[in-house]
């Protein structure tokens, strides 16, 4: 990418990290799909949860979290692979006195009913947690699966995966707006993270673009709002 293409600024917000992050899910939750379950190298986060699409940065639970996965799917975590959760940034964790966000679990697949339980959140202190049940089987659930998934991948995997949606469930996830703009902003993200440096310096997209014959001058358009992207 060109050191002086400022047009799109995304990529420079994303976490240089080996897990997933909870920055990352600033704009909104994702569902994922386990692939494998691992133990990790340190005390601190034991269990590895490695999903669909997951680019190198998988979920690794924090303690409240571990205990949630045990109680619902039990402690064997090889009978964890193909299910499904919901993850979002609850932003009120706090880390030295501090809020910073955590990654928490809103939904699970593969239980009868909503997951009720209480839980040390600090010392002598508990909190009532409750994860709601994601039915695995509504077509809606695992369409927005399978977006998240292609989002990771990339705009042009986001827009195929998109395409082969029933026009019901497009509606039914995006309404009148089509394919979510959270979405989007994590395909074009992916993109310029995997976009490779160019052997010379390339010229940038202009930040504006100015009619010669008038002198007026016209905002690019941002990526964001490409004709392209719209679907």
């Amino acid at each position: 990418m060109s050191t002086t293409d400022v047009s799109n600024l995304k990529d420079t917000i994303v976490p240089k990290s080996d897990q997933l992050n909870a920055d990352q899910l600033l704009g909104g939750p994702i569902t994922i799909t386990i692939t494998s379950v691992r133990r990790g190298s340190g005390d601190d986060q034991p269990i590895v949860v490695h999903y669909e699409g997951e680019a190198g940065r998988p979920y690794k639970p924090c303690l409240t979290m571990r205990k949630v996965l045990i109680f619902a799917w039990g402690e064997d975590g090889s009978q964890w692979v193909g299910k499904m959760l919901t993850l979002y940034n609850l932003r009120t964790v706090k880390w030295g006195g501090v809020e910073v966000g955590g990654i928490r679990i809103s939904h699970m697949s593969h239980v009868q009913a909503d997951v009720k339980l209480s839980l040390a959140v600090t010392r002598g202190k508990k909190e009532p947690i409750i994860i709601k049940r994601l039915d695995a089987t509504d077509p809606t659930v695992a369409a927005r699966a399978a977006l998240d998934t292609a989002a990771r991948a990339g705009m042009e995997s986001l827009k195929a995966a998109w395409s082969a949606l029933p026009g019901p469930v497009k509606l039914s996830i995006g309404g009148k707006e089509g394919c979510p703009a959270a979405l989007k902003a994590v395909a074009v993200q992916v993109d310029a993270e995997s976009s490779p440096a160019p052997a010379q310096e390339a010229v940038a997209p202009a930040a504006e673009v100015i009619d010669t014959a008038t002198g007026e001058v016209t905002p690019a358009e941002p990526i964001d709002n490409h004709p392209d992207n719209n679907f």
